[in-house]
């Protein structure tokens, strides 16, 4: 197939230039969309070990019962565990490392007022069970699909 104008070519090529000036923006912008499914809160919660008074750091088998008792019955949909190395400076100033655990959380945006109560819950029971000063907790919006 052959393309001719009567302009040389000028007015075909100008309108082949409009019409991907248009729809360039449209792709990229397609592209560069990175939302993928309905929108959720991730939650990330992080666990340290250390006690204070000398006891022992809370234990694999501590923590792991602790997750199957408290976590998984208000997240029961699933989480993620990854084992951390933490640190954190002390009320005398000086650095404590420690064994770490960050258990993300994902559930549905419209959901996240009442999860948060149940996120609260199991950090302030870790903190009291474990003696430990907080549980942090970083909260983000972020767009998931399963």
């Amino acid at each position: 197939m052959k393309w001719t104008s009567d302009a040389g070519g000028k007015v075909g090529g100008g309108l082949l230039l409009a019409l991907l000036g248009a729809g360039i923006p449209a792709l990229v912008g397609a592209a560069l969309d990175s939302r993928v499914g309905e929108p959720y809160q991730e939650t990330r919660l992080y666990f340290g070990t250390a006690r204070p008074g000398g006891l022992p750091p809370v234990g694999e088998a501590e923590f792991t019962r602790f997750l199957d008792r408290e976590v998984t019955p208000a997240f029961p949909e699933g989480l993620t565990l990854q084992d951390g190395r933490g640190q954190w400076r002390g009320p005398d100033g000086k650095t404590v490392h420690e064994t770490s655990y960050e258990v993300v959380l994902l559930y549905p945006e419209k959901e996240a007022e009442s999860r948060g109560v149940r996120i609260e819950r199991i950090r302030r029971a870790y903190e009291g069970r474990y003696r430990q000063d907080s549980v942090g907790r970083s909260d983000d919006k972020v767009s998931a699909g399963f």
